[in-house]
């Protein structure tokens, strides 16, 4: 199954989604903006809040998806974090935890799915 990035993109995201509310966390958002910054999935259960890096690399790719998430990544996204944090969830009487993910998806040739899911990915 050839699909474009966009495509492969979307795909991956809705499988991590789904592994997601499979754990039964509730999604609070997708491809959530901040400024120039995004936020692939922001979830939520009880008091944890997750901030989800959703990768997918093809064959051939010099590094696995996991390895892609970066320190610039990891700093664009404790950006965009603090800010969301600050503006949703800061003011509430009992302030979550956050925490951030990175949910590695293998798109199969089958059209099945794979999602690697490192909770606690990094720390800010």
């Amino acid at each position: 199954m050839v699909l474009d990035r966009r495509a492969r993109g979307k795909r991956a995201e809705l499988a991590a989604v789904a592994h997601l509310s499979s754990l039964g966390f509730v999604i609070d958002g997708t491809n959530v903006r901040v400024g120039a910054l995004e936020i692939d999935v922001l979830a939520r259960k009880d008091d944890l809040v997750v901030v989800g890096e959703v990768r997918t690399r093809g064959r051939g790719a010099w590094t696995s998806a996991l390895a892609s998430v970066d320190r610039k990544k990891q700093r664009h996204l404790v950006q965009a974090a603090e800010r969301i944090y600050r503006e949703r969830f800061a003011k509430e009487p009992e302030p979550p935890r956050l925490r951030f993910d990175v949910l590695a998806v293998e798109l199969r040739d089958d059209g099945s799915t794979h999602v690697e899911h490192v909770a606690g990915a990094f720390t800010a």
